[in-house]
């Protein structure tokens, strides 16, 4: 019997962070926002790089997830300081890349993901 992957808190954080660069990104290049479907979408994309599934029920959270915070951030800052913030999280996507922006954002992510339950190692999808 195969055993599920279990999903733990970095990686769910790395998720949450990289959706909300991907929705930030795209907000400032096409003023519009994904949707929750195109963000699970997303995910699951991601995931299946690595042979990782995640049960629709969590993508679709950690899409809405995403969703909330990258809005935070547009609200939050001018248009400069937004361009420069998805900027800076799209290039913290490559892991060479060490940003101290990123890391404080990163902490966010995982503050998010802790206020709604999905901060203990749960299995994904078999």
């Amino acid at each position: 019997m195969k055993t599920p992957f279990v999903l733990n808190l970095d990686t769910r954080k790395a998720l949450l962070f990289a959706l909300a660069a991907e929705r930030l990104s795209t907000f400032y290049e096409h003023a519009q926002w994904m949707t929750d479907a195109q963000g699970a979408t997303l995910a699951a994309l991601w995931l299946s790089r690595s042979k990782v599934q995640l049960a629709l029920a969590e993508r679709r959270l950690l899409s809405s997830l995403s969703d909330q915070f990258a809005r935070e951030l547009a609200a939050n800052l001018s248009r400069e300081a937004g361009l420069y913030t998805a900027h800076e999280m799209m290039e913290a996507l490559d892991p060479n890349h060490q940003s101290g922006l990123a890391l404080d954002l990163l902490d966010e992510c995982e503050r998010l993901l802790r206020e709604n339950g999905l901060d203990e190692n749960a299995p994904t999808a078999p």
